[in-house]
């Protein structure tokens, strides 16, 4: 069994509330990268906080749009299509109370991974800025009152000629992006799971004890 899938399952992702999103037998096609530089409200936190299978990271570590990178699937050009990330909350306003699941923080759509198929995955280049913003970048925010969150990064392969615009995704507002049907998006759209990477959040102020 694959890290990801044991932290999966430990996390109770599969099944779980995310069982409609990643199937319990998922076996992904892309090694998923996410990194989050370090900001102003956390000069004590190291040049960057990467993101590893459900470690936990806190609030002020995770308010600037992470640097996002993939290998290129396994036989295929780079060229040959392209991919939709995106950052969602199964765990939105508390874990224990999730009534606006799945809360959007990030949809990106039409990336494009790096032009060559061979590099490794230690020195991938980002992604290219070729792919368009649906969502705007909204950090995480849990409440000091709150258990940790589960956040889902999810990469989607797309349909050849995709092209979504962002009111078929929704609004950038806060109050839009609560309670996001990601399992009908995805059916709709015809995207296909190829990677998954995931963390916990917890706001600053949370004592240990509460982890």
């Amino acid at each position: 069994m694959s890290q990801l899938t044991t932290s999966l399952k430990e996390a109770s992702l599969v099944p779980g509330a995310a069982a409609a999103l990643i199937p319990p037998a998922f076996a992904p096609s892309v090694d998923l990268s996410v990194s989050f530089a370090s900001s102003e409200a956390a000069p004590s936190s190291s040049s960057s906080s990467s993101v590893r299978l459900g470690n936990l990271l806190r609030v002020s570590q995770v308010q600037r749009e992470p640097s996002v990178s993939f290998q290129v699937e396994a036989g295929a050009a780079a060229n040959d299509g392209s991919y939709l990330l995106m950052l969602v909350d199964p765990d939105a306003p508390t874990p224990e109370d999730p009534k606006f699941a799945f809360w959007r923080h990030w949809v990106v759509s039409g990336l494009k991974p790096p032009s060559s198929s061979s590099f490794s995955f230690s020195s991938s280049p980002a992604l290219s800025s070729s792919g368009t913003t649906l969502t705007a970048f909204l950090g995480p925010g849990p409440k000091p009152e709150s258990n940790p969150h589960r956040y889902l990064f999810l990469l989607y392969r797309e349909p050849p000629g995709l092209a979504l615009t962002r009111a078929e995704v929704g609004g950038d507002a806060f109050v839009e992006r609560r309670s996001f049907d990601v399992a009908g998006f995805v059916a709709a759209h015809g995207l296909q799971l190829a990677g998954v990477n995931w963390m916990l959040c917890a706001a600053d102020e949370q004592s240990a004890e509460n982890e």
